[in-house]
């Protein structure tokens, strides 16, 4: 049985789901290619017309991955630049991002449930424990942005399940 730790209730949970991620667009590179249509016309769509489109939804989904793993270590998020253009562009990031999440080990979270975490935003800051950061602030974001790629590449015809979304 895994003890619940904060290591334990982000890290692998980001990793899982953004493997899931990966294999989701995968399929919806695929159905692009078996419709004959632009992958483009899929990574600029959006829910609605003030929504942030595919492309963008992916790479906030990711940031907040990678955000959580690091201010919950004690470090400083890496930055990524925002340039994907391709599937393969952000099948890349996704790979970066597991990446980072993965090289952070149980024990640099030790203590995280308890250290100030400040978060800016552009009209201000944030302020967290990290207990509070990962359940009010990383997860609810990461999710958020998951599941509004989902319902874009679902909107666009894309066969994707529950199953897709829960399961790689």
């Amino acid at each position: 049985m895994t003890k619940c730790t904060m290591h334990a209730v982000s890290a692998p949970v980001f990793a899982r789901m953004l493997r899931n991620l990966s294999a989701i667009l995968t399929k919806a590179e695929a159905h692009a290619k078996a419709k004959g249509a632009d992958p483009a016309s899929l990574l600029n769509a959006r829910l609605a017309p003030d929504m942030f489109p595919l492309t963008k939804q992916i790479q906030i989904a990711t940031d907040h991955a990678k955000g959580c793993v690091a201010r919950l270590a004690g470090d400083t998020p890496e930055t990524l630049e925002d340039n994907e253009a391709t599937f393969a562009d952000l099948q890349a990031r996704i790979a970066r991002v597991l990446a980072i999440v993965d090289r952070y080990s149980a024990d640099q979270f030790d203590g995280s449930e308890t250290r100030d975490i400040t978060i800016k935003i552009p009209n201000g800051e944030l302020k967290f424990t990290g207990l509070d950061y990962v359940t009010q602030w990383a997860m609810p974001n990461f999710y958020f942005h998951l599941v509004t790629a989902y319902d874009i590449l679902r909107a666009n015809g894309v066969e994707l399940g529950k199953r897709d979304f829960l399961i790689s």
